[in-house]
C-alpha cells in the first residue's frame, strides 16, 4: 500500500460519489428484489366486474331518490324548529351536510366554541 494513486481531490471525489451511486442502487434492486419474492405480501384481489345491467342502475337510483327524499325531509324540519324558536334574525342561506362527526371532533369544536366564548367577551 504505499504512495496513493493520485491527489487529485476532484478524482477522488468523483470516485467516492461513483461507489456511493453504485451501493444505493444495489440497495434499491435488493429492496425490489424482495418486494417480488415476499411471501407475507396479500395476494392482489381481481377488480370487481361493473355490470350494466338495467335492474342494477335502477336499484342505485331509486336508492339515491330516497336519499334525496330524507335529505329534504330534513330541510323542512330544521325550517320548522327555526321558525318556531320565533326569532325573525335567523335567514337560512344554505343546508349541507357536515358528514360523520365523531365523538373526540364534537369534543374539538365545543372547546374552540368554549375559548372563544370566554376569551371574546
Amino acid at each position: 500500500m504505499g504512495q496513493p494513486v493520485t491527489t487529485n481531490p476532484l478524482l477522488i471525489s468523483l470516485i467516492n460519489m461513483t461507489v456511493v451511486f453504485v451501493v444505493l442502487f444495489g440497495l434499491s434492486l435488493i429492496i425490489r428484489l424482495i418486494k417480488v419474492i415476499d411471501p407475507t405480501q396479500k395476494k392482489k384481489n381481481p377488480s370487481p366486474e361493473y355490470s350494466d345491467s338495467i335492474a342494477d342502475l335502477a336499484a342505485t337510483t331509486e336508492q339515491s331518490v330516497q336519499v334525496q327524499e330524507e335529505h329534504e325531509d330534513l330541510v323542512l324540519l330544521f325550517t320548522a324548529a327555526i321558525a318556531a324558536y320565533g326569532n325573525q334574525e335567523f335567514k337560512i342561506v344554505s343546508i349541507r351536510p357536515v358528514g360523520n362527526l365523531c365523538w373526540s371532533q364534537a369534543a374539538r369544536v365545543e372547546a374552540v366554541t368554549t375559548r372563544n366564548q370566554i376569551f371574546h367577551r
